[in-house]
């Protein structure tokens, strides 16, 4: 009798849940001396504190900057855990049309405080998409956060919702800087940006969501002219996907 051949979803499943429980341990190792580092600072700050002299404010120049950089290593941290947790999906038949309308909502008042205008184009007629909805905000946290700091100086964000060739389509299109070929062919890549203090796991953490949800993501993108990106998921994969996991 021969071995069954593995399906290529539990392969892939296994190596999210090796990755995410790798990720795990190095948080865990990784947290606890940079926590203890932090509570140190903190004391060498009060001890300090009420001390004018000139050394003691160089010294807490010093003691600043260093917790800076352990709130960075933190930031990196979370980001690093978020992009190996993100094949862990958790899925349900849902609307994604009310998943965007939900963000948009809470987006609101930092983009108009940008002024950057949000506009929605929602398909009415959209079905119901196998989502595992905490991870589809986040990919919509991680686009609408790069469109916003992509357009400084304000401009429109649009999030279209359509169906396509029997597929669910959700684009996030920017009026920001855009990029040019050479970042478009890397912006995947795992700790790859071209940001000053990026963590570079922002665009890769959404590649592996979509790419968990048997999903595509495409980008178009010029310089100076913004940036559209094309996610497509398969309205016909919610009992294919969860059977899958059975």
């Amino acid at each position: 009798m021969t071995e069954a051949t593995p399906r290529k979803s539990d392969s892939l499943q296994a190596r999210h849940t090796e990755l995410a429980t790798l990720a795990g341990g190095l948080a865990h190792e990784i947290r606890n001396p940079l926590s203890t580092i932090g509570m140190n600072l903190e004391l060498l700050a009060e001890d300090l504190a009420e001390d004018e002299s000139p050394r003691s404010r160089r010294m807490l120049r010093r003691i600043s900057s260093l917790q800076n950089e352990c709130r960075s290593l933190e930031e990196i941290l979370n980001a690093f855990l978020q992009f190996a947790r993100a094949g862990e999906l958790h899925l349900e038949a849902d609307q994604l049309n009310e998943l965007v309308r939900s963000y948009v909502e809470f987006l609101a008042p930092q983009a108009a405080g940008q002024n950057v205008e949000i506009r929605t184009h929602l398909d009415s007629d959209l079905p119901l998409v196998s989502l595992d909805r905490s991870l589809m905000r986040q990919v919509l946290v991680n686009l609408c956060r790069n469109a916003l700091e992509a357009m400084p100086d304000g401009g429109s964000l649009d999030l279209l919702t359509r169906v396509r060739n029997g597929q669910a389509v959700l684009e996030v299109i920017d009026t920001g800087r855009g990029m040019d070929e050479a970042v478009r062919e890397r912006m995947f890549q795992a700790f790859f940006s071209t940001r000053s203090g990026g963590s570079g796991l922002g665009l890769p953490t959404v590649h592996r969501i979509i790419e968990a949800h048997h999903g595509e993501i495409v980008c178009e993108s010029e310089k100076g002219k913004g940036t559209r990106f094309s996610i497509t998921l398969p309205v016909d994969g919610v009992t294919r996907l969860q059977a899958e996991q059975v």
